[in-house]
């Protein structure tokens, strides 16, 4: 019996997941695991970090980034299994922290305002394509605290090393706080794509889980954590 329950090559995959996404996958997950008889274990990061780790040779099966840019680079250089991209999900931008978080912003009291590495993070674009929008780039550059991830950013509200944080609406849903949904003609949007990698191109569990992201029980958890769906399953 012990045997049957261990992780194989067959019935496991790693899946690698950005950070802004990690609490709904963890929901996903348990949800697949008691559905099916595969298992998977979620490795989050950056967007930008897991992408370089892959391009490297990371032994990821698939990958649920948080932009759509990665994943037309990683099909396009042959890490990406052509024929497995889907939009699993559409973020949305809020700012979060103290009360009147929009007025706060605009008139500058604040001392630290935390956004994730735009070089990394497609939040953290979102981020830098809403400051340009509300002309406050220059006036605010000298408060910006850069966390690798949105996580981090959110992060450092909660630790009070900032007042303000640009972070996804998702991390809203876990907690209590004041924040403004960023209007979405502020900044691109943000597109978060799913690929099979070609490490995990025979792998049945990741395959399995990237089609249990099309049904309707799992568009419903992703709807239900701060983020809108293409479709209903």
């Amino acid at each position: 019996m012990l045997a049957s329950c261990a992780k194989t090559p067959e019935t496991h995959a790693r899946i690698a997941v950005a950070t802004n996404f990690l609490d709904t996958a963890q929901k996903l997950e348990a949800a697949f695991e008691a559905e099916t008889n595969f298992t998977i274990d979620l490795v989050s990061g950056s967007t930008g970090q897991l992408y370089t780790q892959i391009v490297n040779g990371a032994p990821y099966d698939a990958f649920l980034s948080a932009d759509a840019a990665r994943i037309t680079r990683l099909l396009m250089s042959d890490h990406g299994v052509d024929g497995t991209r889907m939009t699993y999900a559409l973020g949305r931008l809020v700012l979060y922290g103290a009360k009147d978080t929009e007025t706060t912003l605009r008139e500058g009291r604040f001392k630290r305002l935390a956004m994730a590495n735009p070089k990394l993070a497609p939040y953290g674009m979102a981020a830098e394509e809403t400051l340009n929008k509300l002309q406050l780039s220059g006036t605010v550059s000298d408060k910006i605290v850069y966390g690798q991830n949105v996580g981090q950013a959110y992060g450092f509200v909660q630790t009070g090393n900032a007042e303000l944080g640009f972070v996804a609406l998702s991390q809203m849903k876990k907690g209590s706080g004041n924040y403004w949904i960023i209007p979405e003609r502020y900044y691109g949007k943000i597109w978060q794509d799913s690929v099979l990698l070609s490490f995990g191109k025979n792998n049945k569990s990741a395959i399995a889980f990237l089609s249990f992201l099309k049904s309707r029980h799992a568009q419903s958890i992703i709807k239900s954590s701060g983020y809108e769906v293409l479709s209903d399953g």
